[in-house]
């Protein structure tokens, strides 16, 4: 479901790399996981994760700061926007992978204490030893069910909830449900974010994970590409919430440092009427 930059990627051959992990160092070929099938795809100084095919998380070896999927763009932008950049954060990113988006905060917000919870615990050992990922205290990555994590994780301590949990290209339903959403915005801070990736299809359950969104926080905003907002592309939409309501200001301000990145995205109202309905 990821979408990622149109940019010149060749096949690179095993070599050394520019990051702290050298390509040469790299499995070539399937490696099983606790409940997968990864494959690494090298491309100039980026590596793709594939999860049984499916493109997963994009590591570049020689920049922690590049994100290369747009939704990770669009919740970098919203975090950006609403507590300004460059600050240390508190952060939960449930759904690990290759902790692509963990380690570009600790780059660019040093000071970050971030938390991973990733279900595969073997996929959770490899990308230690795959990418030059932050130690703990910096990352900790948590093996766990994200459903079981919630509830355990203390009231009122992060300053942003990352949801990244697909089960076959869908969020399970375990992961939008009313209670689910309920758990993540007790963990947040006064202030803190929700920033959730849910897929655009199927229609109905992107409209189920936004009503569940909406009855449980205050402020929602979405951000997406107009075509997939409006189901006529399949893609990403990024929910951005809060326990309290969003001011005009504010989701000016999410609409601006989206429109300045790479693709083509907007701001979206949570009753604009473009959006998915259960």
């Amino acid at each position: 479901m990821a979408r990622r930059q149109e940019r010149s990627r060749r096949t690179r051959t095993a070599g050394p790399g520019t990051g702290a992990r050298s390509l040469a160092d790299l499995p070539t070929g399937p490696v099983p996981t606790s409940l997968a099938t990864a494959e690494l795809r090298a491309h100039d100084s980026g590596v793709l994760l594939l999860l049984d095919g499916t493109e997963s998380s994009w590591i570049d070896l020689a920049d922690p700061a590049h994100l290369d999927f747009e939704y990770h763009q669009q919740m970098d932008a919203a975090l950006n926007a609403l507590h300004g950049p460059g600050g240390a954060v508190r952060a939960v990113h449930l759904g690990g992978a290759a902790c692509a988006l963990a380690r570009a905060w600790d780059a660019t917000r040093p000071g970050s204490s971030q938390l991973a919870v990733e279900i595969d615990a073997l996929l959770a050992q490899q990308v230690r030893q795959w990418f030059d990922l932050p130690r703990a205290p910096r990352l900790r990555i948590r093996v766990g069910d994200a459903v079981a994590e919630v509830p355990r994780l203390r009231a009122g301590e992060w300053d942003v909830v990352v949801r990244d949990v697909f089960s076959a290209g869908e969020v399970p339903r375990t992961c939008r449900s009313p209670g689910f959403l309920g758990g993540c915005l007790r963990a947040l801070a006064p202030g803190g974010l929700y920033l959730a990736n849910t897929s655009s299809v199927p229609r109905a359950a992107a409209g189920a994970d936004l009503e569940a969104a909406r009855e449980v926080f205050g402020g929602l905003v979405v951000l997406a590409d107009p075509a997939v907002a409006r189901g006529r592309r399949r893609g990403n939409l990024v929910i951005v919430a809060r326990a309290e309501a969003f001011d005009g200001s504010e989701t000016q301000a999410l609409d601006l440092a989206v429109r300045r990145l790479p693709l083509p995205v907007r701001a979206w109202a949570a009753d604009d009427p473009a959006l998915p309905r259960p």
